[in-house]
């Protein structure tokens, strides 16, 4: 343009050149087929030309006038849509495409008239100053149309699925409650059962057929200057739609005060927020707001990742401000499941994050997902430490009613139950303490002929918890003052330890050995408590005489007597006693009827002539039927046994 500028001419035999070239570049403008660039070429060439003969004009007195009339063309095209207040791009694509050849226009006049020596033409400043104008004119309207056209064309793309509280992981454990029970742990088992629709998914946030739209506005108003208007406009409505996405998911914006100052049930709910709009936010929307950056503004350069960057800010530093709260807060027990899923959530995402954020402008994103994965990592393991710390040292005052299966059993099984989920993450995050672990746990698993799960850092770690728990419910059992019911007690715990691992995932991470181990230990309690509960009761029937063939009468009586007082004496304390497990209730009633009942009907049998009601309050089959009652929890007692019995 330079070129052209310098190359004037000077003389009037000179404009029948300039006439010639001006009719020529006319003409091929009038070609179909021609390219955008092409066009905008011989467009520009047009108004310089009658510059060119503007300028050889007005040394014979004409002046501007062909430019002023050209302004005033382009000026009608552009005035009139102000009138109107119907979106220009909603009229049609004719009169899309009017009104950018106007602006074009307007923008070649201008550069044409700025390229010009003033020399104090009043008549060029004039012009210069009305082209400005309407173009500023023209910028505002189009971003009125940017902003219409990307509000208008806002495609909204909810998420399939918003975890509801109810299915929400809360492991908190208490004394009269486990809040985890089988049935939730079954559920919660599926915490990957939403991740492939949790992935990567690029959606349209607008149109493909839109985009062409926005990029030939996007063109113009950079090629006006005013490319700081229009990353505005565009930055506040994405913005905006992204913000909308963000409160779909239901996040609160939270300080770091806020987070440290909730409970633990409010805190949980945002956790889990916070996972999934992790998810969602990094691999759907930020993806797929990325790939619109790229469509409008690729060949912009810097201007695209800025504007991208612009659009992400607020949103991010919610998700940031919320993890590093959670990373800097007290690390209890009931936080270890959320904090993995915290975890495991931005570790899969950091290849994502640093993909989006390449440019040296979104270092510090990279940068702050970095340090937030590391200190999730170092709440894992202090978890994980304050979890074991809390089974090995919790106490009880007074002993567990019935001697049924501990709240405490209940909720280091059901908790450790899920771990195997995390298998791999643990396996990481534990390594740096497997030594120091695989040390204290006597099972042979941990040895150089271990298989990987039974030998990994998490199974370690996890037969080391169950070790502390066998600890701590030794310790109370001693809290019983019945030796019986101490049995009773380990033997419910110990079982109900042993199926937890049988029927679950942690099987392969505890071995056969850990369970037949596992299995001899609460048999033998099984034992322990018929010794200590039915021999002496057994030991009443016994014979005193083995040689004689049979008691006196006194004696026959005494010893009944003695045997039905023992008999009512248990059967009033264990029927209270709990055995919840069904089969192992079932089997410990069997294996006491068979000595009770064999030795009772022994006896009898050896002193048929004495067997009368006065002499005797049970019979066999009263003492069968009333062994059915132990173990049921619900205390009884036998006033009148034989009455009861016979009804």
């Amino acid at each position: 343009m330079d070129e052209c500028q310098s190359a004037i001419p000077a003389h009037d035999g000179d404009l029948h050149v300039v006439a010639a070239a001006h009719h020529i570049v006319k003409a091929l403008g009038t070609t179909k087929n021609l390219s955008d660039d092409l066009r905008k070429i011989l467009i520009d060439l047009d108004a310089h030309l009658s510059l060119i003969t503007s300028n050889i004009d007005s040394k014979g007195g004409k002046g501007f006038v062909e430019v002023e009339e050209r302004l005033k063309r382009v000026e009608r095209k552009i005035v009139i849509w102000e009138s109107d207040r119907i979106m220009i791009w909603d009229s049609g694509p004719k009169e899309a495409s009017d009104y950018l050849e106007a602006v074009d226009e307007v923008q070649t006049l201008i550069d044409s008239l700025r390229g010009l020596s003033m020399n104090e033409n009043q008549k060029q400043k004039e012009l210069l100053h009305r082209a400005s104008s309407l173009l500023q004119m023209a910028m505002s309207r189009l971003e009125e149309e940017l902003i219409h056209m990307l509000v208008k064309h806002k495609q909204q793309s909810e998420p399939t699925y918003i975890p509801s509280p109810s299915s929400q992981r809360n492991v908190v454990y208490n004394e009269s409650v486990v809040s985890l029970d089988n049935e939730s742990a079954k559920e919660a088992s599926s915490k990957n059962s939403c991740s492939d629709e949790c992935g990567e998914y690029i959606v349209d946030l607008v149109p493909e057929h839109v985009i062409p739209d926005i990029k030939s506005i996007a063109k113009v108003m950079f090629a006006s200057d005013y490319g700081q208007e229009f990353c505005e406009a565009f930055i506040g409505v994405r913005k905006e739609a992204l913000e909308q996405h963000f409160d779909i998911l239901e996040n609160g914006k939270l300080s770091i005060e806020d987070v440290l100052k909730m409970e633990w049930c409010s805190l949980s709910t945002e956790m889990n927020k916070w996972t999934w709009s992790m998810k969602i936010i990094f691999g759907v929307y930020l993806m797929s707001e990325k790939r619109l950056c790229d469509q409008v503004l690729g060949e912009f350069g810097s201007v695209n990742s800025f504007c991208f960057l612009e659009i992400a800010k607020t949103t991010i530093l919610c998700l940031l401000n919320f993890g590093e709260a959670i990373a800097m807060g007290p690390q209890e027990p009931e936080k270890l499941l959320r904090l993995l899923d915290m975890y495991e959530t931005l570790a899969d995402l950091v290849i994502d994050i640093d993909a989006l954020f390449s440019e040296d402008g979104g270092s510090f994103v990279r940068l702050e997902f970095h340090k937030l994965l590391e200190g999730l990592a170092d709440s894992v393991k202090a978890a994980f430490n304050v979890f074991g710390v809390a089974v090995s040292s919790n106490g009880s005052l007074y002993p567990f009613p019935g001697g049924g299966v501990h709240p405490l059993s209940k909720y280091v099984m059901n908790y450790i139950s899920m771990f195997p989920e995390y298998c791999s993450t643990l396996n990481l995050l534990l390594e740096d303490q497997h030594s120091d672990v695989a040390s204290l746990v006597s099972e042979p698993q941990c040895g150089p002929t271990a298989s990987l799960s039974t030998s990994c850092p998490m199974a370690c770690h996890l037969r080391s918890i169950t070790s502390s728990l066998e600890s701590n419910l030794h310790k109370k059992s001693k809290l019983y003052k019945d030796e019986a019911l101490q049995h009773i007690f380990l033997m419910n715990n110990l079982h109900y330890m042993v199926q937890k691992v049988k029927g679950s995932e942690l099987r392969p991470f505890f071995g056969d050995e850990w369970i037949r181990k596992h299995n001899a230990k609460f048999q033998q309690h099984e034992m322990n408590y018929e010794r200590v509960t039915w021999s002496s009761v057994v030991l009443l029937l016994k014979d005193d005489n083995p040689g004689s063939s049979s008691l006196s009468k006194s004696a026959f009586k005494e010893k009944c007597k003695g045997f039905s007082v023992a008999f009512e004496e248990v059967y009033k304390n264990q029927t209270s006693w709990c055995i919840p497990d069904p089969q192992l209730r079932e089997d410990l009633r069997i294996s006491t009827s068979l000595k009770v009942v064999h030795a009772y009907r022994t006896f009898l049998g050896r002193n048929p002539a004495h067997v009368d009601d006065k002499c005797i309050k049970h019979t066999v089959e009263d003492v069968e039927k009333l062994l059915l009652d132990l173990f049921e929890g619900s205390p009884r007692s036998l006033r009148n046994s034989r009455r009861m019995m016979k009804t």
